[in-house]
């Protein structure tokens, strides 16, 4: 399975970004997808994730109520919406899938395949 995130920029802070993850070749409707980041110099850490059916969903205590992570499966596709955007929001962002609902979403050796990273940039 092959993911490719997409959607990242440069915004200023407050602003908004989409962030689209879709796989090439196998669809991933039973898959558990996460959003991961890392900024330079940090670890990669779990921003949020979503359950096979969309049912359930994990945000990060830093991103609750300005992200939002969502999955259209018949379109093969997990997004993550991000709003009112900060500095600190700075990183390269990832999806990754699990084929197996992971035990804890913050957990990145528990998720099977990993895209190849988008560059999400917030001005000051």
């Amino acid at each position: 399975v092959q993911l490719q995130a997409s959607g990242g920029g440069l915004v200023q802070a407050g602003g908004s970004l989409r962030l689209s993850c879709r796989t090439s070749g196998r669809t991933f409707p039973n898959y558990a997808v996460g959003w991961f980041r890392q900024a330079p110099g940090k670890e990669r850490e779990v921003v949020a994730a979503i359950n096979w059916s969309g049912g359930v969903t994990y945000s990060a205590d830093s991103v609750k109520g300005r992200f939002t992570i969502s999955r259209d499966n018949p379109n093969n596709g997990v997004y993550l919406q991000m709003n009112s955007l900060r500095p600190e929001d700075t990183a390269v962002y990832y999806c990754a899938a699990a084929v197996s609902r992971p035990i804890s979403w913050a957990k990145s050796d528990e998720y099977d395949y990993w895209g190849q990273g988008t560059q999400v940039t917030v001005s000051s």
